[in-house]
């Protein structure tokens, strides 16, 4: 084997790269996590990194972004569903498929993570977590608000109950970071819609056509 082959760098997978950066910044924050150790996560020189990602930062806010992204797109397909019950059931489900992802596909939970206390000079991420934070939530607010327009359900608060469900996710985030496991994260997931649920069952209506009041619940 002649020398030069001996010593060929292995291919840049840029993917895997993120991945291997996302998993460091998510546990250490920006600031915890060291050149050097990204260098030597990576598998690529100093030089080499500032040519794929223009420097440490860069590398952060492109690994913040790509994982990001995929906590919004929960949400996208959630509220495109056609009832309200399925639109819930689809964030919570789906947001512990995303929390409990295996380890060689998924850096952590980014919502619980260290990176989300932590700046760059290029990305204030406690701005970026807060945007999309706020997008997760009105896009189910929004949903909700249809819903009882369109008379899929009796009126309902749908500030609070998006809140609601947002902190569902949050609790279940932080436990899947302290190592729950998917089948116990999604018994707790599955209960929550069912409570939940109660909350806007279809309004009720009479032979003809009409709503009429329900019967009070028991207490």
């Amino acid at each position: 084997m002649s020398g030069t082959t001996r010593g060929r760098p292995r291919a840049f997978d840029r993917d895997r790269a993120l991945l291997e950066a996302a998993r460091l910044f998510w546990r250490y924050g920006y600031s915890g996590t060291s050149t050097r150790a990204l260098t030597t996560a990576l598998g690529l020189s100093t030089s080499s990194l500032y040519a794929a990602f223009g420097s440490k930062a860069g590398l952060f806010e492109e690994a913040v972004r790509t994982y990001a992204e995929r906590y919004r797109e929960i949400y996208r397909r959630a509220v495109a569903e056609e009832d309200l019950p399925t639109v819930v059931e689809r964030v919570l489900v789906d947001s512990v498929h995303e929390f409990t992802q295996p380890d060689d596909v998924h850096p952590g939970c980014l919502l619980s993570s260290a990176a989300m206390t932590d700046s760059t000079s290029t990305l204030d991420t406690s701005a970026h977590y807060a945007e999309l934070h706020a997008w997760n939530e009105r896009a189910l607010r929004e949903r909700v608000e249809r819903a009882v327009r369109e008379g899929e359900t009796d009126a309902v608060d749908a500030a609070a109950l998006a809140g609601l469900v947002e902190s569902v996710v949050h609790g279940l985030s932080v436990r899947a970071r302290l190592g729950a496991g998917r089948e116990d994260l999604l018994a707790t997931a599955r209960l929550a819609h069912e409570v939940i649920c109660a909350r806007f069952p279809p309004p009720a209506v009479t032979p003809g056509g009409g709503r009429r009041p329900r019967a009070a619940r028991s207490r």
